[in-house]
């Protein structure tokens, strides 16, 4: 029997929140953030998980940046800091069986914190790749993860995620997450 706090492809989802122009422009490290993104959004597809995004405020922060636009086609949009005023994403991450949530996205101490305490109120087992989330300084970065943490979300990377997913190197997929993963590791060098 599996440890409560490890997934699955079968029931865990990914929330990407607010990648968008105008907030990654401040973001340092943006390429490498965007690339973990990726990784997490391709990797999910692979798996048939169910993946959602959001955008804050489009009209004033610009769309998601172009690298992940056509990865991640929905994302509506929202004027809260939480996802969770989007009562799609609740309802949805319900409606296909996802009680773990890997969130991936900025600012990690504004949309991302509250975003995860709210999942965490409505039950959800929570998961932050500290690699696929960020904030303008590092500070509140730092500090972010450790308010997760200490709220019950589980601080973990990207690669952890996509190989946790994936449960074995028989999945049938297997050797296309390796790649994915290859392909990060070789972007970053």
């Amino acid at each position: 029997m599996p440890h409560p706090m490890q997934m699955a492809a079968a029931d865990t989802g990914l929330l990407v929140i607010d990648m968008q122009e105008k907030l990654l422009a401040r973001i340092p490290g943006a390429d490498a953030l965007v690339a973990a993104v990726a990784l997490l959004a391709d990797a999910a597809r692979l798996l048939d998980m169910t993946v959602l995004a959001t955008e804050q405020y489009p009209r004033g922060l610009g769309p998601t940046v172009a690298p992940l636009a056509g990865r991640l086609p929905e994302r509506p949009d929202k004027m809260t800091f939480s996802c969770c005023g989007l009562p799609s994403v609740v309802d949805t991450l319900h409606r296909e069986a996802r009680p773990k949530v890997v969130l991936a996205g900025v600012e990690a101490h504004v949309c991302v914190l509250q975003t995860a305490l709210d999942l965490l109120a409505h039950g959800f087992r929570v998961f932050v790749p500290a690699d696929a989330v960020a904030s303008r300084f590092p500070l509140d970065h730092q500090h972010a993860l450790g308010r997760l943490a200490q709220a019950g979300a589980a601080v973990t990377t990207a690669e952890a995620c996509v190989f946790e997913w994936a449960g074995t190197a028989a999945h049938p997929r297997f050797k296309a997450l390796s790649t994915l993963v290859l392909e990060r590791a070789r972007a970053r060098t």
